[in-house]
């Protein structure tokens, strides 16, 4: 779901579909991090606003946190791990609030690239 408005909203403001893919991405696998990571409830929060020629999302969690991004990707044959690196290789900004004992969130920040035939007036989107 978390995808689909995202794109869609993001569509609208005729962004390109590459930047659209690498934030979908991005979002996408923070999301399953909050998932794997962000506590028994596997539940969590994702807040989302475009304007200003950037898309911020934040992904929040009750996990315990993540310590770092890790420096290298890890070896082919390891099922896991690669989530941050991903992350940070498709988008502009990537930065964590951690809380102890109350959690993570990951804030996501992509610069907007226009796409084909984009519309040069500005416009906002409200926060989603």
């Amino acid at each position: 779901m978390v995808r689909r408005v995202l794109g869609d909203a993001m569509r609208s403001l005729n962004v390109s579909e590459t930047c659209i893919s690498d934030m979908l991405l991005a979002v996408s696998e923070a999301c399953s991090n909050a998932v794997r990571h962000g506590g028994p409830a596997n539940r969590y929060e994702v807040t989302a606003s475009i304007g200003s020629g950037q898309c911020d999302v934040r992904v929040a969690d009750n996990g315990n946190g993540v310590p770092s991004i890790p420096p290298h990707f890890p070896p082919p044959d390891t099922e896991n791990g690669r989530g941050l690196l991903i992350m940070r290789s498709v988008v502009d900004e990537i930065s964590f609030g951690i809380t102890p004992g109350r959690g993570t969130t990951v804030h996501l920040r992509k610069l907007l690239d226009p796409g084909d035939g984009a519309d040069t007036r500005p416009r906002q989107l409200a926060a989603v």
